[in-house]
């Protein structure tokens, strides 16, 4: 990834003075389209916009270019809480078949920490995953509930070949998480949101509707792409086996990509993406929590914990 030099600072400089001046003039214009019961809280993330903006421009001031992408990351992600405070419900309804499952209504920011073993230059990796419910919410809270049972917390990564990194196979004969309510393989249905629509697909594959080339709302166009995998075979086989794309954005673009409409991508790496491509088959998930959006999570099939 390369880093700005000073020529590029000085565009990338006039765009914040200019939204640091937008979002001043503009702050009680944008407070009104927040809904009343968040209110508070949008308040509370235009200050701290502002004084990120604040704190860039004195940056670039310095011409200190090294801070352009993560100041970059850190006001993309504010922005993207600023406007789920807009939202004043969930903007659309869940088919009825999948009403009453663990849905995710919204996002949530988890943290995940990997034990890495056998390599010098890294011993733990610490990555942050924003989780998209507003586009993916069955298989989006799927994770979230399994991650709340810990499910994940001790597991290997069991497959690491330089395109993607994969883990939730379970010890014993099942490919998923067996249900201690029903003794079955829980599944999850193939979840793809098209571009335009109002909500997503659910069990057929683009290809199969005839729209292998529709622009989807989660494509597999970044490094750190996270998907639900499945069998090849059966298209509503997800259950808790997830991959992450170890691919750079550039070579897959938002419609071509062999994966887009074929695979339920319900995440993206937002944190340290990078040390993905230093983690190998038999590194250890330590653990994986959700930092927030925890209440965005309905119909949660774990035992509540009370540590």
């Amino acid at each position: 990834m390369k880093v700005p030099d000073e020529k590029v600072l000085e565009p990338v400089e006039r765009d914040v003075r200019q939204a640091t001046l937008v979002l001043n003039q503009s702050k009680e214009e944008i407070l009104s389209y927040i809904a009343e019961s968040k209110r508070q809280e949008g308040d509370h993330i235009l200050t701290t916009l502002n004084e990120e903006l604040e704190g860039f421009q004195k940056q670039l001031e310095e011409k200190d270019s090294s801070i352009v992408l993560p100041r970059q990351k850190e006001l993309l992600r504010l922005i993207g809480d600023l406007e789920e405070t807009m939202i004043a419900k969930f903007p659309y309804e869940i088919p009825e078949e999948y009403a009453k499952r663990p849905l995710l209504m919204g996002r949530a920011t988890l943290e995940m920490k990997v034990l890495v073993k056998n390599n010098p230059n890294v011993k733990d990796a610490v990555l942050h995953i924003v989780l998209d419910g507003y586009n993916a919410p069955v298989t989006a809270g799927n994770f979230v509930d399994l991650v709340e049972r810990r499910f994940y917390d001790g597991m290997e990564i069991q497959r690491s070949d330089g395109f993607v990194l994969q883990t939730g196979d379970p010890d014993g004969p099942a490919e998923g998480f067996v249900d201690p309510a029903t003794g079955q393989v829980r599944t999850v249905p193939l979840e793809i949101m098209v571009e335009g629509q109002k909500q997503p697909i659910y069990g057929t594959t683009l290809e199969e509707l005839g729209l292998p080339k529709a622009k989807i709302k989660l494509p597999f166009n970044a490094f750190g792409t996270m998907a639900m995998a499945r069998q090849e075979s059966d298209n509503n086989s997800g259950s808790s086996q997830v991959f992450w794309l170890l691919k750079e954005s550039e070579l897959t673009p938002n419609g071509d990509s062999i994966h887009d409409g074929r695979y339920a991508v319900f995440g993206y790496v937002t944190e340290n993406e990078g040390l993905l491509a230093n983690l190998k088959a038999g590194d250890v998930i330590e653990s994986i929590r959700v930092l927030h959006g925890l209440d965005n999570l309905v119909n949660p099939s774990y035992v509540v914990r009370l540590l």
